[in-house]
């Protein structure tokens, strides 16, 4: 079973095409090709694709993303592309951020857009855009199904002592104000992956900690494969500092501020959510590899903002060895956890008594793919996870389809979460 997974910007779209079993919940599965469009909206739009040992490209006027899915399946069937016909892709399966109150995976359909909605005021970089090319695609393209596929699905196993905020129940209820979590496809595929890696103790289930570290980073405790706990929080812009955003902040620092200078309570929100975080702190870059090179180079404020960053992830580490009772294993991913040897160093240091120990050789070598780095005497694994998270949003379109299909023949079959 063919299936496309889209990743939306603004002006852009990428994708990936797996080929995967048509068996609910098989894990293996193969890439297809890879690519997108750059620059949608302009005359002379990019469309690339990379499959097997092929390099396509074009430029024509792609206007708006429905345009670019047309353009990447006609790319596909071209002469050079691993597809026969479009009718060959079962679904697009999207990496939607935030539903509220439609999460898990579910088909696309006008009650799901309209939830998508609702929540867009805590998920403005991501909703409206997904809605928007959500809503053409569909229109235009009426005979591909699409999923959507919410980051906030892996984590509606989270306990209510772990997941509500002190606020009144009504908020809770009618305005849906609770600590969702993100990253979910990123944390599912890690949890899997120390699941297959790392023998669950005898009698009790597997304790995971995942820490998804990049331009934007969050902290996922797991127990047994499920999600017990995560850093975000109401939308993505909460939870561990990053790349340009703040993370948590005590609301009434923003009342503080913006009755100091005059300014607009959503100004201030766009500064936190554009200016603050890493580059805000540094005043340079929120990228790690800019600030390790300030840093270096004797940059006072660098140096600072990276043990913000740090401080704050050992937070939420220490908070899910106390949840969890211990720990296990623990992965890192992202951009920084799996390049970044000095963060990944720094977050575990000094936790020896905690039977957690890296071994230095191996997290400052170089290398690719999964690797283990906890030294020999170290109880709990470490490992480094490069994350996929599109192939998790794949195997979630393509089970949402069988269980369609189950239940279309009479069967039963649970919808994936």
């Amino acid at each position: 079973m063919k299936i496309l997974v889209a990743n939306l910007g603004s002006t852009s779209f990428k994708y990936r095409l797996f080929d995967l079993p048509e068996t609910a919940g098989a894990e293996k599965g193969l890439e297809l090709a890879r690519g997108g469009v750059e620059r949608i909206g302009a005359a002379d739009s990019r469309v690339y694709a990379t499959a097997g040992s092929a390099r396509l490209e074009t430029t024509l006027a792609v206007p708006d993303h429905a345009v670019a899915l047309r353009a990447a399946l006609e790319q596909l069937t071209g002469a050079s592309g691993p597809l026969g016909s479009v009718a060959e892709v079962a679904a697009v399966g999207f990496k939607a951020v935030h539903g509220g109150r439609a999460g898990g995976v579910t088909r696309v359909t006008p009650e799901v857009l309209a939830a998508m909605e609702e929540m867009a005021e805590v998920a403005p970089a991501h909703n409206p855009p997904y809605v928007r090319a959500m809503r053409l695609v569909a229109e235009r393209l009426p005979s591909v199904p699409l999923v959507a596929a919410f980051e906030t699905g892996f984590h509606a196993t989270i306990p209510d002592r772990n997941a509500l905020y002190a606020v009144p129940t009504e908020w809770t209820q009618r305005h849906l104000v609770r600590r969702w979590g993100f990253h979910g496809a990123s944390h599912r595929f890690v949890a899997e992956r120390l699941g297959s890696l790392v023998p669950a103790p005898a009698g009790r289930p597997l304790r995971a900690i995942s820490c998804h570290l990049g331009g934007s980073s969050s902290i996922c405790w797991i127990r047994g494969g499920r999600s017990m706990g995560a850093s975000m929080g109401m939308s993505p812009q909460s939870g561990l500092p990053q790349n340009n955003r703040s993370g948590d902040l005590d609301p009434y620092a923003v009342l503080h501020v913006a009755k100091a200078t005059g300014r607009r309570f959503e100004e201030l929100l766009a500064e936190l959510s554009s200016k603050a975080g890493l580059a805000g702190m540094s005043g340079t870059s929120g990228d790690m590899r800019d600030l390790e090179e300030a840093v270096a180079a004797g940059s006072g404020p660098a140096r600072t903002a990276i043990e913000v960053y740090v401080a704050a992830i050992r937070h939420w580490l220490g908070g899910g060895i106390v949840e969890l009772g211990g720990v296990d294993a623990i992965g890192f991913a992202g951009g920084i956890g799996e390049n970044s040897p000095a963060t990944r160093a720094a977050v575990l240091a000094g936790l020896a008594d905690l039977g957690i120990l890296i071994d230095p050789a191996a997290n400052e070598a170089a290398g690719t793919g999964e690797r283990p780095i906890a030294a020999p005497s170290s109880r709990t694994a470490v490992w480094i996870i490069p994350t996929n998270e599109e192939l998790i949003v794949a195997r979630q379109a393509r089970d949402l389809l069988a269980a369609e299909q189950q239940e279309r023949t009479g069967g039963s079959c649970s919808s994936p979460r």
